[in-house]
């Protein structure tokens, strides 16, 4: 009964400090926005609850590209989609703009205090030792074991549809291209074999298998209200001690990840010091912070949570990307076809070899249909900023405010909790032409992204990686990854839709994973029609 109170106590503490500072700061209530849906929830509900991106589209539809959504109790906070204050954001500001408390809370539950979870000074420490891992070389590097992982998730669908009177099955791709970016995450990363493809037993792997919608997918009301007003350490206090499902999924799965991540640190510091040490990711990373020194080293803790962060972000994310490629060229054939003519022809000229870094790059439609679904399809969907300090945000098109005003510069208060809908700039009509809401991947032939608005993505002028000191550590790790299983897979394989598709979801839970409506517990699912190609 004491702690209830207490809790309590907080709570109101809280929620009356954040009315003084809402009505003692600046104010943005002059900006366009929808309409609260409750005052306890504000847009809360439909921003959390809806598919990814469906109200960030409506919101720019209706009132443009910088937007004021309500927060619990009339709190004001903005979802951004301007090309402009973006790369001010991401880019000018550097760490002027932190990740919002309770997020990073969410990061610390499913992948401890590494680099997604860092900030600030922090940040820039962990990741100056984790950059050597992940250069262009080193990810060129790997190419041949994704090639290889590959090469094994086509024999497991060459004896399923070996079997089949028609040389074809429904599978539900998500669940297999899960298991294949484990397995190629464990060899390229780690040096290590999960196994992940030849079992699918596997517990570590049955772990992974749905922690992120079973942990954020589909938040209740009370669930996006304690996120809100809690404190801190009331979330720690949750996260530690809690029942609730998702909340023991995700410390079941820390207590594996832990288990598997402290032996591998340990056999590859005494390889290091045995002068053995290998070329993939941990040993570089392990080699890198042994020549730091005290004060910028990582410490045990957080180097297993960077190998838990490489471990969760890393496959689930090239995993969900690849599932979301494959669905538009299922849904493409002309997409698909043309595609596969290219392949063909590049292996035509290899004599023999297989396909290296260099293939990959040179193969422009391969790029133009990646880019395509990666801004059709973002995995990371949105981003959660909230500002330093009091700043002014510059803005590529003038927003005619509530009372009548034309500005084309927006002051923020301190605190002001930003969301930035990396959904919505990626479908920027300004940026991506008037098509935007269209998959098409013909605009990459007429520079679309590339040539047009502020720079902020690393690849495409895509904000799919994020941006600034905040981009994604691994994107070209993970690009090489996606490039290579993707031409494995439409070398060998043709896709199709399947009636089920009608009930596909987008669902939010921090990564857009592909779900069936009324099997949304079930976890990921793409169920498509996989048939062996015809050769020439």
């Amino acid at each position: 009964m004491q702690s209830l109170t207490l809790l309590g106590l907080s709570s109101v503490l809280a929620l009356l400090y954040g009315l003084y500072r809402r009505y003692t700061r600046i104010s943005v209530a002059h900006i366009p926005g929808p309409p609260a849906e409750s005052f306890t929830l504000g847009n809360l509900r439909e921003i959390f609850q809806s598919q990814a991106g469906v109200p960030d589209f409506r919101y720019q539809h209706e009132y443009g590209d910088v937007v004021r959504v309500k927060g619990a109790f009339g709190e004001d906070r903005l979802l951004i989609s301007d090309p402009k204050a973006l790369q001010y954001i991401f880019h000018t500001s550097g760490y002027g703009y932190l990740k919002w408390p309770e997020r990073t809370e969410i990061s610390r539950i499913l992948m401890g205090r590494g680099l997604l979870w860092a900030d600030g000074d922090i940040h820039r420490r962990q990741r100056k030792v984790m950059l050597p891992g992940f250069g262009a070389p080193e990810s060129k590097a790997f190419v041949p074991i994704f090639r290889k992982v590959g090469s094994e998730l086509t024999a497991q669908w060459n004896d399923i549809l070996a079997s089949s009177k028609d040389q074809s099955a429904v599978l539900n791709v998500a669940s297999w291209l899960s298991r294949t970016t484990m397995d190629s995450i464990g060899e390229a990363a780690f040096d290590y074999h999960f196994g992940a493809l030849s079992n699918k037993d596997n517990e570590f792997m049955k772990a992974y298998l749905g922690l992120m919608s079973d942990t954020l997918g589909s938040p209740t009301d009370s669930g996006i209200l304690m996120q809100t007003i809690l404190p801190i350490w009331a979330l720690q206090l949750m996260s530690k001690y809690s029942q609730r499902r998702n909340l023991v999924h995700a410390r079941h799965t820390e207590k594996l990840a832990n288990i598997v991540t402290t032996e591998l640190v340990r056999s590859k510091a005494q390889a290091l010091l045995g002068g053995k040490g290998n070329k993939d990711i941990l040993s570089l990373l392990i080699k890198a912070n042994a020549s730091e020194n005290a004060e910028t080293k990582l410490t045990d803790e957080e180097m297993l949570a960077q190998m838990r962060t490489i471990l969760l972000a890393g496959h689930e994310t090239s995993a969900t990307t690849l599932c979301w490629v494959l669905l538009e060229l299922a849904r493409h054939k002309d997409v698909q076809d043309k595609l596969r003519e290219e392949i063909r022809s590049t292996r035509a000229t290899l004599r023999g070899s297989d396909f290296s870094a260099s293939d990959l790059d040179g193969m422009q439609y391969l790029h133009a249909v990646m880019k395509e679904s990666m801004r059709f399809h973002p995995a990371l969907y949105q981003n959660y900023r909230q500002a330093a300090a009091d700043d002014v945000l510059p803005l590529s098109t003038p927003i005619v405010t509530s009372t009548g005003e034309t500005i084309t510069k927006l002051p923020i208060p301190k605190g002001m909790k930003i969301i930035a809908s990396i959904a919505a700039y990626n479908r920027n009509k300004e940026i991506f032409g008037e098509d935007a809401h269209e998959f098409n991947p013909e605009r990459w032939f007429r520079g679309a992204g590339e040539k047009k608005g502020p720079t902020l993505g690393v690849y495409g002028n895509l904000l799919t990686f994020a941006g600034g000191v905040r981009t994604c550590i691994g994107w070209r790790f993970a690009l090489y990854e996606v490039l290579a299983l993707a031409v494995e897979i439409i070398e060998n394989f043709e896709l199709a839709v399947t009636p089920e598709i009608q009930r596909l979801r987008r669902e939010a839970c921090l990564v857009m994973l592909p779900t069936l409506e009324g099997e949304q517990e079930a976890g990921e699912n793409l169920p498509l029609r996989i048939t062996i190609v015809q050769r020439d």
